[in-house]
């Protein structure tokens, strides 16, 4: 997949005039997508750092969000078809970027040949996966200290 140029939201142009979602490869951008997990996850949101890094990292497919240089957001998506580590710095969220990364990752995982994929959502983040066709099943669960709920898309693959 092509990087692209997302403009921001017409009422953001001052402070945010655009991002770009570019895949990314965790030998090339490994470090810069520690360190926006680092601030999310466990500055911001309190996740035992032993809990964040596994061992499957360098196996997923990543995309990045950035905009002049800086890593302002990513998502992967696992071997077994998992979408994960969707992460928004605070500052830019409310402008597209989870929406166009998810985009990113869905459109891999057709290129793929993926039918179904899955996610933990944190629950405050239920309304926007069902907004880009997720179903929720299951009850509530705890992970990380944070409660989630399993989604499922079945994606549609594009005629050839």
């Amino acid at each position: 997949m092509e990087g692209c140029i997302l403009p921001a939201r017409a009422m953001d142009k001052a402070e945010n005039p655009a991002f770009e979602v570019i895949p990314a490869s965790w030998p090339r951008h490994g470090e810069a997508i520690a360190e926006l997990r680092r601030r999310v996850f466990i500055r911001e949101q309190g996740v035992p750092e032993a809990l964040e890094w596994e061992a499957r990292d360098p196996d997923c497919d990543w995309f990045v969000a950035r905009s002049g240089g800086e890593l302002v957001g990513i998502v992967r998506l696992t071997p077994d078809a998992h979408v994960g580590r969707m992460a928004v710095l605070p500052a830019w969220r409310g402008r597209g970027i989870g929406s166009a990364l998810l985009q990113a990752v869905l459109q891999r995982a057709r290129d793929k040949g993926l039918t179904t994929v899955t996610l933990h959502a944190q629950t405050h983040a239920l309304p926007f996966y069902g907004r880009m066709g997720f179903k929720a099943e299951g009850e509530v669960f705890m992970e990380a200290g944070i409660p989630h709920r399993r989604m499922t898309l079945h994606i549609a693959q594009e005629d050839a």
